[in-house]
């Protein structure tokens, strides 16, 4: 391999513009259900709007940091 066809270090970096610690968008109590591992049903669904309700999207981030 010519030294052209090998990245320098600096281009493995991921940049920090793409680098994100949280959703994007507002999490749904479906992806709170998700992210958990359980199955999306009614029960499930009630767990996770209160969830959402106490404690926002910080519910998540403490499942998915």
């Amino acid at each position: 391999m010519d030294k052209q066809s090998r990245p320098e270090p600096d281009d493995l970096r991921t940049p920090d513009r793409s680098l994100h610690s949280g959703p994007a968008a507002d999490v749904s109590p479906e992806d709170l259900v998700m992210a958990t591992g359980r199955d999306v049903t009614p029960k499930n669904l009630e767990w996770a709007r209160r969830k959402l309700a106490d404690e926002g999207r910080a519910a998540v981030e403490k499942i998915l940091p």
